[in-house]
């Protein structure tokens, strides 16, 4: 839950920053409404997919034990993988650095067209190659 709280105010820091009024007079309030609607759908769809995850998990567990599965075989399924997760941070790390460089490229390439778009799609498309160079060179899987 601290980090649902710690998420909002750094989101909500700079709104509260910013005295004058409007969020930037170049950018249209439409564009703005679009953006985050389509970012609030896409972080419930995240937060449904892992409640699935954990009910799906959570009923393979249950099933396992049920079933009297020898402790080998069952260590051998329900075993987690470190390494997944620290390759989940970097792939993270990459997606959420070209959405901030593809962001930045487009403010300072102002007004908003469809430029803009395509900025945002070969800033999202290197950082997944940049993501997948990382994989092949460190051995993920």
């Amino acid at each position: 839950m601290k980090k649902v709280f710690s998420i909002i105010g750094i989101i909500v820091t700079p709104c509260l920053a910013h005295a004058q009024g409007g969020l930037l007079p170049e950018i249209n309030m439409e564009v703005f409404r679009i953006c985050s609607s389509i970012v609030a759908v896409g972080l419930f769809m995240l937060f449904i997919l892992a409640i699935m995850k954990y009910v799906i998990n959570y009923k393979l567990k249950n099933r396992i034990v049920d079933k009297g599965v020898p402790e080998s075989v069952a260590a051998s399924i329900l075993q987690t993988n470190t390494k997944e997760n620290l390759n989940s941070n970097i792939k993270w790390f990459a997606i959420l650095t070209g959405i901030g460089t593809g962001l930045t490229i487009v403010y300072y390439t102002l007004p908003l067209h469809i430029h803009s778009l395509a900025i945002m799609a070969f800033s999202i498309g290197i950082s997944f190659l940049g993501y997948y160079l990382f994989l092949k060179k460190f051995g993920g899987k």
